[in-house]
């Protein structure tokens, strides 16, 4: 069976999903975390995404964004998906796939919605028990968006203009 095809609409922004393969941890360390934040931000440049929000999880990824054109989209997740692929296969010496099929993408309209889904996936690691405050996990973009810090050297949100 034929997989549907994306909805893509001009001016959107997507929450983004990417699950490791059978649920399969895709993150073991805090290196396999900075690293898909550095590519993270090397492709959203490239590409030209806006990012709002990510939660880092052991085995999957969220984010919310919009590209700057619509067919950006999948050549950005594209490039960050098989970029760290590449970095994990070869750290633990695996072959094959990582990710579970292809990224999930649900538009959200870009308004009050918008922060409503940012603050949902940034509570992720409190529905999972993975920390007791979203301000303590340090794979989420709360800090940055909320706080103004996000422990790294430099910003990788981009502001939410309604």
């Amino acid at each position: 069976m034929a997989r549907g095809a994306r909805l893509l609409l001009k001016n959107s922004c997507y929450h983004i999903m990417i699950r490791g393969n059978q649920k399969q941890k895709v993150f073991f360390d805090e290196e396999d975390y900075k690293i898909f934040l550095q590519r993270l931000k090397k492709y959203k440049k490239r590409y030209n995404f806006f990012l709002y929000g990510y939660c880092l999880m052991p085995n999957h990824v969220h984010m919310i964004g919009c590209p700057k054109q619509t067919d950006e989209l999948a050549r950005f997740m594209k490039a960050l998906s098989i970029s760290y692929v590449h970095y994990f296969n070869d750290r633990y010496k695996k072959v094959g796939h990582l990710w579970q099929g292809r990224f999930k993408s649900k538009v959200v309209m870009k308004d009050e919605y918008l922060l409503d889904c940012v603050n949902y996936i940034e509570q992720n690691p409190l529905r999972s028990n993975l920390s007791p405050s979203i301000a303590t996990y340090k794979w989420s973009s709360y800090k940055e968006r909320v706080i103004g810090d996000n422990g790294k050297s430099d910003k990788i949100l981009d502001e939410i203009v309604l």
